[in-house]
C-alpha cells in the first residue's frame, strides 16, 4: 500500500490505495488518528488527521501577549527613559476591538472613530456605562462612522493590525501624557483613552461624539473619574 499525503490549510489529507507492499514508499506525513471519511467509486479512502496543535497555541499565546503589554506610541523615548505608565487591561481590550470595529468597516486604519467603537464593545469600562447612559450606544456611533468617512470598497481589505492614524495616535499620547502629569503609580485607564479622543477636535471621533451630543460639561464630569476605572471588577 503506497500513502500519498498532501497538506491543505491546517488539516493533513492523505489518500491511500491498494499497492503491493515492496513498493511502498514513505509519506511526506502520517497522521496518528486519521478519520478515514468514505470510499469513493476508485476504491480509495480519503483520510484527515489535525496536526500537533502546539504550534498553533504558541503563536496565539504570542499574538495575545503582544496585545497585553502595550499599545503604540508616537514617543518612543519616553519607553528607553522608563517615563511611562501601564495600561488597564480594559483599555487594552477596547483598543484591540477597536482595532477590529477598523476591519470590519474594511478601513485601512485604525481612527479615533473606531477606537470610540471598541471602548463601547467592551463595554465594562467607566466611560463605556458613561457614554451608553447619555445615550451614545455602538450603534449610532457605527451609523455616524459610515455617514462621516463612507463605505470602503467591498473588495478591499484591512490589514490584521490597522494602522493608528495620527489623530488616534495623538489620543494615545495624550492619555500616557495626562497620567504622568498626575503623578498617579496607577493605570491608564479607557476614560485617560477616550479623553484623548475628545482631545483631538479635528478627528472624526470627536465630531461624532458632538454631533451625538457630547461636550465639555459632559467630559468634565467623567474626567472625574479617570483614576478609578482600573480598580473596578469586570461584570
Amino acid at each position: 500500500m503506497t500513502s500519498i499525503s498532501i497538506t491543505l490549510s491546517a488539516l493533513s489529507v492523505s489518500l491511500s490505495t491498494s499497492e503491493p507492499a515492496s513498493q511502498r514508499k514513505p509519506s511526506i506525513s502520517s497522521p496518528s488518528t486519521p478519520w478515514i471519511l468514505a470510499p469513493s467509486f476508485l476504491g480509495r479512502k480519503l483520510s484527515i488527521g489535525i496536526p500537533h496543535s502546539n504550534k498553533l497555541a504558541s503563536k496565539h499565546r504570542t499574538a495575545v501577549a503582544t496585545v497585553l503589554f502595550s499599545l503604540p506610541t508616537g514617543k518612543p523615548e519616553r519607553i528607553s527613559s522608563g517615563k511611562t505608565s501601564q495600561w488597564s487591561a480594559r483599555a487594552i481590550k477596547s483598543f484591540a476591538m477597536g482595532e477590529l470595529e477598523a476591519r470590519k468597516l474594511k478601513y485601512p486604519n485604525t481612527g479615533t472613530e473606531a477606537l470610540l467603537m471598541g471602548i463601547l464593545v467592551e463595554g465594562t469600562s467607566i466611560a463605556a456605562k458613561f457614554l451608553r447612559a447619555n445615550g451614545i450606544t455602538l450603534f449610532k456611533i457605527r451609523e455616524e462612522t459610515v455617514k462621516l468617512l463612507g463605505k470602503s470598497d467591498m473588495y478591499f481589505f484591512s490589514p490584521e493590525h490597522p494602522p493608528l492614524t495620527e489623530p488616534a495616535q495623538r489620543a494615545l499620547d495624550w492619555a500616557v501624557d495626562q497620567k504622568l502629569k498626575s503623578g498617579d503609580s496607577g493605570e491608564i485607564t479607557v476614560t485617560h483613552l477616550f479623553l484623548g479622543i475628545w482631545s483631538e477636535k479635528e478627528s472624526a471621533g470627536h465630531k461624532i461624539l458632538v454631533s451625538l451630543g457630547f461636550d465639555n460639561e459632559k467630559a468634565k464630569e467623567l474626567a472625574v473619574s479617570m483614576d478609578k476605572d482600573y480598580v473596578l471588577n469586570s461584570k
